[in-house]
């Protein structure tokens, strides 16, 4: 396990260059690298803190700084009941964190010319141009017409219309009864069967978070003539190196795979049960671009260094730089607004309004962050479910503070 003091060197000789610079004494560089220096104690012991409390089982983070890796923490355990810790190869169920992938994926098409954001999706799903939009009355409502067909853009920016089926709603009702966000099934008849459910209010006119990138996903099939699966393997997960990343965890990877747990009201977590432990331990047929994904800190990393580093990688280009300003920057429509307008929404992340910061978090506690202000990637990763982000969301104010200006 490496903690901070593995990099101290590398900390060290950051501060004397900047430092130097600045034409700073000497005793300030002594005390700017022990700031550094103990602002990443901090971080780790207040993980160290939960895990003890029983709060966390286990927890690992990886600090990227101007395209060098400064602070990497495994601690704690990947299966707390036999004592198995974290490793840096720990695979994890990364569900959202799926989105911004399926987004790129997408995008390489974009830069082919084989779209563009504002082409309606019913251009190459027809059966989309006749969903009907669930709109109130004084009567109870009615299923109109779409007054501006779903696009694209829509999509990426969940502002389509599309949900999850999560909220006690009668459009979300109707994708329970109907299953169409279940896992089982195959992604063409799933999202074909969403075409039958009506939109929750007209396209480009709010934020909801749902199965629109799901949606995209399937796009990448229709497109490009090809399987999800394989056409991310070849065009993203291949170039990239992300060789632990896919839709589920191979058998001969599986003492790799982080157990889940639930966290109950008193925060002490107990294993746990269902699809989601094992689920992703053999193939699937439903290549969910939405939530689907397993991966390790690493592998992301090498994701989060490609947009940073403007759509290339030690070599191999994925998208195009304009293509990237366009992911990590705000896409909504005027209409439509995230989270009380405090922050914008880029191509399946949220972006921050002053640091360009792009960011997103999956249901079973991952976490990344990608601030090109200050060159920097933070990604942190547990299992818990439901999900429980104070956890991250402390560790990163730590770091923020240690590192942006």
């Amino acid at each position: 396990m490496k903690s901070f003091k593995t990099y101290y060197p590398f900390l060290f000789l950051l501060v004397l260059v900047v430092t130097a610079c600045n034409s700073t004494p000497k005793e300030s560089k002594t005390n700017t690298s022990a700031v550094v220096a103990d602002s990443l104690a901090a971080a780790e012991n207040l993980i160290q803190q939960y895990i003890d409390k029983g709060e966390l089982a286990g927890f690992s983070a990886l600090i990227i700084k101007d395209g060098e890796e400064v602070f990497r923490m495994n601690k704690g355990y990947a299966d707390r009941e036999n004592n198995k810790p974290i490793e840096t190869n720990t695979i994890y169920r990364i569900f959202s964190m799926s989105k911004p992938v399926t987004a790129v994926a997408l995008m390489t098409l974009y830069d082919e010319g084989k779209f563009e954001l504002d082409d309606k999706v019913s251009d190459y799903i027809p059966k989309y141009a006749n969903c009907k939009v669930y709109t109130p009355n004084e009567n109870g409502f009615s299923l109109e017409p779409q007054e501006n067909e779903m696009t694209i853009r829509h999509l990426l920016t969940h502002t389509s219309g599309i949900s999850y089926g999560w909220n006690p709603t009668y459009v979300d009702s109707l994708y329970r009864v109907n299953n169409v966000s279940g896992w089982d099934g195959n992604l063409e008849d799933k999202m074909l069967a969403l075409t039958d459910m009506p939109l929750n209010f007209q396209p480009g006119t709010q934020w909801l978070y749902g199965l629109s990138i799901d949606v995209a996903g399937y796009l990448v099939e229709v497109i490009s003539g090809m399987p999800f699966d394989e056409y991310l393997q070849e065009h993203v997960f291949g170039p990239l190196k992300m060789d632990d990343t896919g839709f589920y965890v191979p058998e001969e990877k599986h003492d790799r795979f982080c157990n889940l747990y639930n966290q109950g009201e008193d925060k002490m977590l107990a294993p746990a049960q269902g699809f989601f432990t094992d689920g992703f331990k053999q193939p699937v047929t439903l290549f969910s671009g939405g939530g689907g994904l397993v991966s390790t800190v690493d592998d992301y990393a090498r994701f989060c260094k490609m947009l940073l580093n403007k759509g290339e990688l030690d070599g191999a280009k994925i998208v195009e730089p304009e293509t990237v300003n366009l992911i990590m920057s705000n896409q909504l429509p005027e209409t439509a607004t995230y989270e009380n307008g405090q922050k914008g929404f880029g191509l399946a992340g949220a972006v921050d309004f002053e640091t360009g910061e792009y960011s997103w978090a999956g249901a079973a506690t991952t976490n990344f962050w990608i601030n090109p202000t200050d060159q920097l990637i933070i990604i942190t990763a547990t299992q818990i479910m439901p999900s429980n982000y104070q956890y991250a969301n402390e560790f990163k104010s730590i770091i923020d503070n240690t590192f942006t200006k």
